[in-house]
């Protein structure tokens, strides 16, 4: 072997959903909202497309627009509000920042696979806690020495909330290190960790534009926590690169977060076409958690997973199969338009019929 290889880090990375070329698909497999961004949000991309001379300007390092306008919405100080590109930076930037411990970190075996990624990535030793038999996260299991938690709420790809109650009671347990609650899927039907914030100074709550807002294309993620947790996240991302979020994306944030009506219109049509949608699939013989996220976790007794994703795929149909232990044979099936779902639904049908 030449010297110079034994020096490349080897990590196994974080594999994301696939993104079809092709036109015309249904396309449930990555967690998108089905609908646009705010009518705010088009208005102020023509404004960009009209003012191109800023964009030869760097953007500001703060982000500071984007940062008061989150802060202003959720009620806080815009000193305990970081923003970053997607909820992937932010939580990579916490991973760095916080998990310097010789302990492991603690977070479920059945969750985000982005987060062994990153362990791995930083050479944070980690601990995977089993869910139990229903896909819920045993909070005792966190009592333990660690150097740090994080788990998502709901958790992903199960769609399985926790009580805010007993995030507390885990956050209680672990007043010496810091926690991550990762709320990637709240807003479609979960109890924010936010609340706790001003009870507990190592809580980092971590949110996204990607799914309620309609914006993963944009790439804004933010965390919530104290002054002090928001300050060395924005040291080491000022000692990592200063300009992280572009211009077009602090104008754009800001313009979403400023259509409230408009949000809470789109998160209620998404939540009423999942509840029906889970009528339906039970209808179907298939069984999941209850989910409170944007999916469903699923599984039919009598047809494997892998074989029900091949099939979709042959139809350019787009739901997302993870060939790993405990899980492989559910679906995650994002939640898209009525029309969507009807479409699913009805290959779903014929599929199953042919199976007989």
């Amino acid at each position: 072997m030449q010297e110079w290889k034994k020096n490349i880090r080897q990590v196994v990375p974080y594999v994301p959903g696939e993104q079809p070329k092709k036109a015309n698909v249904i396309k449930l497999n990555t967690n998108e909202n089905p609908y646009p961004p705010s009518p705010k949000v088009k208005e102020q991309c023509a404004k960009i497309c009209a003012e191109t001379e800023e964009l030869r300007l760097y953007p500001d390092p703060t982000a500071g627009m984007l940062v008061e306008a989150i802060a202003k919405y959720k009620g806080l100080d815009s000193s305990q509000v970081f923003v970053g590109v997607g909820s992937d930076d932010v939580l990579a930037m916490a991973f760095l920042t916080f998990f310097n411990s010789e302990k492991p970190i603690f977070f479920p075996d059945i969750t985000y696979s982005f987060y062994d990624v990153w362990a791995d990535l930083f050479k944070i030793p980690y601990d995977k806690k089993p869910l139990d038999e229903n896909f819920m996260i045993k909070k005792d299991d966190y009592y333990w020495k660690n150097g740090g938690v994080v788990f998502p709420n709901p958790n992903a790809p199960t769609g399985v909330l926790m009580p805010l109650d007993e995030i507390e009671d885990i956050i209680s347990h672990n007043q010496d290190v810091i926690v991550i609650v990762d709320e990637a899927y709240v807003d479609f039907g979960g109890h924010s960790a936010q609340e706790l914030l001003s009870k507990y100074e190592n809580l980092l709550v971590v949110q996204t534009f990607s799914k309620s807002r309609s914006m993963a294309g944009m790439r804004i993620g933010y965390a919530m926590g104290s002054a002090e947790l928001i300050k060395a996240l924005n040291d080491v991302k000022y000692s990592f690169n200063s300009y992280t979020m572009n211009r077009p994306s602090i104008l754009l944030g800001t313009a979403s977060i400023e259509d409230d009506v408009y949000f809470k219109e789109t998160v209620e049509k998404i939540v009423n076409t999942r509840e029906w949608f889970k009528a339906e699939m039970k209808k179907l013989g298939f069984t999941f958690p209850d989910s409170k996220a944007n999916f469903l976790f699923a599984s039919h007794p009598k047809v494997p997973a892998k074989e029900i994703f091949e099939a979709a795929r042959e139809k350019d149909i787009y739901v997302r199969y993870f060939d790993k232990p405990r899980i492989n044979n559910y679906l995650r099936i994002t939640i898209g338009t009525d029309e969507e779902m009807e479409k699913f639904l009805k290959f779903l049908t014929s599929f199953l019929k042919s199976q007989k």
